[in-house]
């Protein structure tokens, strides 16, 4: 996915200045696909109930596990000596020991742990306190893909005006500011707020996603890209079930909806992280 030196040896799948926007079609991809699930499984549980959900649920995995079956596949040969611990290690290393990679990984750290946290509270309180049905919760669960989309298709022009650094402080300041309108939402109808919310939150994580992924892609150096990107999706990835459990823990012991309001202030924590670093200095990511 990046434009390697000829001496490398490998070739490019996407010139490097292409990336960018190369990875704002993928996450809108992944957007389109995350509208459209929650919208279709709130009909489909409307029309055939929750065990014919999950019988759909599960011929598409199936189709999917087909599918990929079709691709080629290649596996580069592991040199003489080379263990997969050390190739781990070195990673790592790489990450941790530098100055943009280490606070980004944090910051992406951090806003998986809130949104698995938020995807964990939503069907509870929005089903439990606020009264909404299926077709209604799988609406409000589609906001969330039209913010990423909206993030995605716009993320090379924010941070080409703003700065790739400035731009995702501030599309993350914003997101979570709109998130605080959530827990507003009581009732159906005024369930806006918790979709606008979702929204905005998913639009600024997006914007930033797409712009830490392009600069670890290209300032990697050709020969770590792979153990960088495992590295960062090993412990930025792993947050998600850590967040949904103190999520689930947490709202049996105080309540869902001051959970709730919990997790949408911490939403801003992030973002002022990430400009109390080295990378909220500049205006571009260096």
């Amino acid at each position: 996915m990046i434009e390697f030196p000829k001496e490398t040896g490998k070739r490019a799948v996407v010139p490097a200045p292409q990336l960018a926007a190369r990875n704002s079609v993928m996450s809108g991809t992944h957007a389109v696909t995350d509208t459209g699930g929650p919208s279709l499984g709130g009909v489909l549980i409307g029309a055939t109930g929750p065990v014919g959900a999950l019988v759909v649920d599960a011929a598409s995995y199936l189709t999917s596990a087909v599918l990929l079956r079709t691709l080629p596949e290649s596996r580069p040969a592991p040199r003489p000596g080379e263990s997969a611990f050390r190739l781990m290690r070195e990673g790592w290393r790489y990450v941790t020991g530098h100055p943009v990679m280490r606070p980004c990984m944090i910051w992406a750290t951090a806003a998986n742990f809130l949104n698995a946290a938020l995807v964990t509270l939503t069907p509870l309180y929005l089903v439990r306190e606020a009264g909404l049905d299926s077709v209604q919760l799988g609406l409000v669960l589609a906001m969330d893909g039209i913010g990423a989309l909206a993030g995605a298709a716009v993320a090379v022009r924010v941070t080409t005006r703003l700065g790739t650094a400035r731009g995702i402080i501030a599309a993350d300041l914003a997101g979570g500011a709109l998130l605080l309108l959530a827990p507003l939402t009581t009732s159906a109808g005024d369930a806006y707020w918790f979709a606008l919310g979702n929204a905005g939150f998913a639009f600024g994580t997006v914007i930033g996603s797409i712009t830490t992924r392009t600069y670890r892609q290209t300032q990697s150096p050709p020969e770590l890209l792979s153990r960088v990107m495992a590295t960062v999706r090993f412990v930025s990835w792993g947050a998600l079930p850590l967040g949904a459990l103190t999520a689930g823990l947490l709202a049996t012991w105080a309540g869902t909806h001051t959970v709730l309001w919990t997790v949408c202030a911490a939403a801003l924590l992030p973002p002022l992280y990430l400009f109390s670093t080295g990378v909220g200095r500049h205006r571009d990511l260096p």
